[in-house]
């Protein structure tokens, strides 16, 4: 079976950073364990990914909070995650929305050519998670998505529980709710 981890945006910036809450930072060790229990050619990680342009981009304008600047300590994954990362060699995909861009050769080059299960980690739920549900949903339609709730969040809990809700709706499998 063709089985692969993506920790969703579990950076600085999200966890105790420019957008972070309290509470992100207790997901770090379950997302670490997680990572090395999947291993060497499992795992990925998106990053939320912006520019020192930031205001001036639609996102920005909406959400007037700079953060996740390529390079700067917000951008890079956070503590026991990124340590995790690093040793078994997960590969990371930039993304400068929500979603990864599918129409982006770089993002296409990296993602597995095949999957039967697809499990997603990190944050935020309501936000970035979801949309890589979607978009992980539209480029494997034969795969398994799971999302592991005791391992994402938001800030906001009802809007997180909401959420759970719809992708449970659109056939995502929520595990540890």
């Amino acid at each position: 079976m063709k089985r692969f981890l993506f920790v969703i945006d579990y950076q600085n910036d999200f966890v105790d950073g420019a957008l972070g809450y309290p509470g992100a930072e207790t997901l770090d060790e379950g997302i670490a364990r997680k990572i090395r229990e999947y291993g060497a050619g499992q795992v990925y990680f998106t990053r939320d990914t912006h520019q020192d342009d930031y205001l001036d981009t639609r996102e920005g304008k909406l959400l007037p909070v700079t953060h996740c600047i390529e390079g700067s300590t917000g951008w890079q994954l956070y503590g026991e995650t990124a340590r995790a990362c690093a040793e078994v060699g997960a590969v990371g995909i930039n993304k400068c929305s929500f979603g990864m861009d599918l129409s982006d050769p770089a993002v296409t080059a990296v993602l597995p050519e095949e999957a039967d299960e697809i499990e997603l980690v990190g944050l935020v739920s309501h936000i970035c998670v979801v949309s890589n549900a979607v978009v992980l949903q539209a480029r494997y339609p034969q795969a398994r998505i799971i999302v592991d709730a005791a391992l994402t969040g938001s800030v906001d809990p009802a809007m997180n529980e909401k959420v759970l809700d719809v992708m449970e709706s659109f056939q995502v499998k929520v595990i540890n709710r």
